[in-house]
């Protein structure tokens, strides 16, 4: 494969961090690499050095065979280098086409913005990547599959050679991974290269020839995909094994903590009915727009119900979030930055919301207690951070979800409630959490956890509830199959005596 992109000995510091130390990077034409690592490992870093955004310190770049120096993201993208952030990059309140095009808007020949053009050159690209969107659309109101196609478009409007994709698929639910994969695929296909940032292993192996592994921002190595397997990437970018990533130690549950009887919310889910006991942790599973999060949210008060009951140590729960935290129930949501935190804030005020009586007297901060009590959980759960007053914007992803649970635990919950607690974070942070909830349930509390990641579901679950189409298709007891999980989720019975499987309704 002819070698299209090439960093050597790349260095960088940042104050007295040294964030990337002589890592070696090659990209070939035509090829998806896989860059993985945790977070601080280094990969952003290098991705913002090859986009323009950072100098390095020390090292090359070499760029189709010709030794080039970044002057800034402009000289990249003039390159063919272009750079789809996981936060997205559109402004909301222009168009899909003014998006498109911004800051290279072609002209008539009296200088004027060449709308016909732009709408024809937009719709030859949208073609090519099979994608039906209005131009007229307000970037704002796409989903963010769309805000993603929106921005690969943008991408092959500039010519461009490396697309650079961080976390493309998060929070994307399945179908739209599918189809962001065939993109990738057809890049591919079309001499496009794509250097392909995901802490979803599962996606490394779909869609990738070649992976790169950086640790403490040094390259750990390279290889063809098809030569290493699950467990030797995550040795190499955590120096654990993957058996070590599901820590939880089975112990015989305490009294009944919920118990949740026939609740409805029509057109959500129907008749869902389960328990959770003191100490024990138990799963719900099932397929994105099952009724997982939904029956977590009408559980929490968020969300009202149209039937049955939900019922804490015997007891009705209350209807709204703030009695139902009193009453020592916490949900920590599936979207950590628009649900969980206020990121401007620092680190000390997210940690404290739900304990603000705790904190204040007379309508005054007491900051010395804050500060207590937030030292406290960052160091509990090695939240990494100088100080509980760095803003929560400036955490990586697994830090930010560490402070959620920081925040609920200072509340001290009897019935913990997860909603995707490990998603976006890298392994490292994944296993530092899943040890947390295997402490939390030793301690006596109660878990519901709601997962998407199948391995994590049958690694820390005492019990599995499966749902499909917003009812529990199956109960599952620890040890259960992953094929015995996506059966029921998928809505098919086991073969009775050999026969023919068949769909539940």
């Amino acid at each position: 494969m002819a070698e299209l992109l090439h960093m050597r000995g790349i260095d960088k510091r940042f104050g007295g961090v040294h964030a990337l130390r002589g890592v070696d990077f090659s990209v070939g034409a035509a090829e998806v690499h896989a860059l993985l690592g945790e977070n601080g490992a280094g990969k952003s870093t290098l991705i913002k050095i090859l986009a323009g955004v950072y100098a390095p310190d020390g090292g090359t770049i070499a760029f189709d065979g010709t030794e080039v120096r970044m002057r800034g993201p402009g000289h990249a993208r003039d390159l063919g280098i272009a750079t789809i952030y996981q936060e997205g990059s559109l402004y909301p309140d222009l168009s899909v086409l003014e998006n498109l095009f911004m800051g290279d808007q072609p002209t008539t020949r009296v200088g004027t913005l060449d709308w016909s053009l732009m709408r024809r050159r937009a719709a030859e690209v949208f073609d090519r990547l099979g994608v039906h969107l209005p131009l007229t659309a307000r970037a704002g109101s796409l989903s963010r599959a769309q805000t993603k196609l929106v921005e690969i478009g943008r991408a092959l409007l500039r010519d461009a050679r490396v697309i650079i994709m961080d976390e493309p698929t998060a929070a994307l639910p399945s179908d739209d991974v599918d189809r962001l994969f065939a993109i990738v695929r057809d890049l591919r296909d079309a001499a496009v290269s794509v250097i392909y940032i995901s802490h979803r292993l599962e996606e490394t192996f779909a869609i990738a020839d070649t992976v790169t592994v950086l640790r403490d921002g040094e390259r750990i190595g390279t290889s063809p995909v098809g030569d290493v397997d699950h467990d030797q990437l995550i040795h190499m970018m955590v120096g654990r094994s993957l058996g070590q990533l599901y820590a939880h130690t089975p112990h015989p549950p305490g009294e009944e903590l919920l118990e949740v009887r026939g609740l409805t919310r029509a057109g959500s889910f129907e008749d869902v009915s389960f328990t959770v006991r003191a100490g024990e942790i138990v799963a719900m599973a099932g397929l994105v727009g099952s009724g997982r999060s939904e029956v977590a949210q009408a559980i929490f008060g968020i969300d009202p119900h149209d039937e049955g009951e939900v019922l804490l140590q015997g007891e009705p729960l209350p209807s709204t979030p703030s009695r139902v935290v009193r009453a020592g129930v916490a949900l920590l949501p599936e979207d950590r930055t628009r649900q969980g935190l206020v990121l401007p804030f620092p680190i000390r005020h997210n940690v404290t919301l739900p304990i603000l009586g705790r904190v204040a007297r007379a309508g005054t901060l007491l900051e010395r207690e804050e500060r207590r009590i937030a030292d406290r959980f960052i160091e509990t759960l090695h939240v990494r951070t100088p100080s509980s007053d760095m803003s929560t914007s400036k955490l990586s992803g697994g830090n930010q979800q560490k402070v959620v649970l920081a925040k609920w635990l200072a509340a001290a919950p009897k019935l913990l409630i997860l909603d995707e607690p490990t998603q976006g974070v890298d392994v490292g942070a994944k296993t530092e959490i899943h040890a947390l909830i295997d402490r939390l349930a030793s301690d006596g509390i109660g878990v519901l956890l709601i997962s998407s990641d199948l391995e994590e579901v049958l690694g820390m679950a005492d019990r599995i509830l499966v749902m499909h189409r917003g009812r529990i298709a199956e109960t599952l007891p620890r040890g259960a199959t992953a094929e015995s999980v996506m059966r029921a989720a998928t809505g098919v019975q086991a073969p009775a005596g050999g026969g023919e499987a068949h769909h539940v309704r």
